[in-house]
């Protein structure tokens, strides 16, 4: 069996393998031995955030591609996060409306005129679930921060507005963010170190 058949073989199962784990970093750390680093950021860490903001705030910054949840005056925690595409731009100011543990996802009319092929529900808990295991909704819209079935999408364009998170970050946020939280979404940079 040639190489490319072995690492072919390898990466299927561990797709199928990935496919049930609550572990999101798990594909990104096996491609990133495979094919060097992947596109997008991945992970959170600690940064210094200007702006003013307040200890329990979430900004949101598109153009970072990143969401910082802020601990204190000039210290957040960063994490890495998928945007949303060119036609579902949003900016604004919101808050947290509510935090639900293993969400149900049921797609949008214009979602199953894109992909005619998509489920009418989607469970919670289930591991096809595009919300992953935890979701904040952000005020009276339909838009929320909410964990992913595709970890490898992180850092990337991909959403109809939402912001996604891998699993253990959004479970991370989920766990400090209280309900009624200021969040800041722009598209402008954030000028971290």
């Amino acid at each position: 069996m040639s190489r490319l058949m072995k690492q072919l073989a390898v990466a299927s199962f561990v797709l199928t393998a990935a496919a049930s784990s609550a572990n999101a970093n798990f594909l990104d750390n096996f491609f990133n031995g495979l094919f060097g680093p992947m596109s997008g950021p991945s992970g959170r860490h600690h940064v210094r955030i200007g702006g003013g903001y307040s200890a329990g705030d979430i900004v949101v910054s598109f153009g970072d591609r990143r969401l910082y949840y802020v601990e204190g005056k000039n210290s957040a925690i960063s994490y890495a996060i998928a945007i949303p595409k060119d036609e579902a731009r949003w900016s604004g100011v919101s808050y947290v409306s509510q935090k639900r543990e293993n969400p149900t996802w049921t797609p949008t009319a214009d979602m199953r005129r894109e992909n005619p092929k998509l489920p009418s529900y989607v469970a919670g808990g289930d591991p096809r679930n595009p919300l992953g295991t935890r979701a904040l909704y952000l005020g009276e819209s339909m838009y929320r921060i909410h964990g992913t079935d595709a970890p490898w999408l992180i850092g990337q364009q991909v959403s109809h507005g939402c912001i996604r998170m891998y699993n253990e970050d959004v479970a991370d946020l989920y766990h400090r963010a209280r309900v009624g939280a200021k969040v800041i979404v722009t598209w402008n940079r954030m000028g971290t170190s």
